[in-house]
């Protein structure tokens, strides 16, 4: 076991490369929580990450709640992080940035092709 893992005693969540994840899975802890604060329930994170059992989705929550203070300042500590990576990216590809903000711009709000008007 190198310095980036650590064996978590829980059958559900595993720790290493700096993140917490559904044991034996690509899938982060980070994102079933952020799915469960918006309400959603377990069943619910479970459809969106089909390669899980409910089991997983529910042992993995329970060792968030029980672990609630460490991983709710670890999710704080990784937002500023992306938030700094972010800013510097937009300083070093500026140009790139400005290209993309404007398909977001262009594409926002413009209904799906596929979707029939109210109108």
């Amino acid at each position: 076991m190198n310095a980036t893992e650590v064996q978590l005693e829980h059958p559900y969540v595993d720790y290493h490369h700096g993140g917490y994840w559904v044991a034996s899975t690509r899938v982060s802890l980070d994102s079933l929580v952020y799915q469960w604060r918006r309400k959603q329930s377990a069943e619910d994170v479970q459809y969106s990450f089909p390669v899980l059992t409910l089991a997983q989705v529910f042992g993995a929550l329970a060792y968030y709640l029980d672990h609630q203070e460490e991983i709710d300042e670890y999710l704080k500590r990784v937002a500023v992080e992306e938030e700094e990576f972010a800013r510097k990216a937009r300083e070093l590809y500026p140009d790139l940035h400005r290209k993309l903000d404007a398909l977001i711009h262009t594409h926002i709000g413009r209904p799906n092709e596929d979707q029939v008007s109210s109108r």
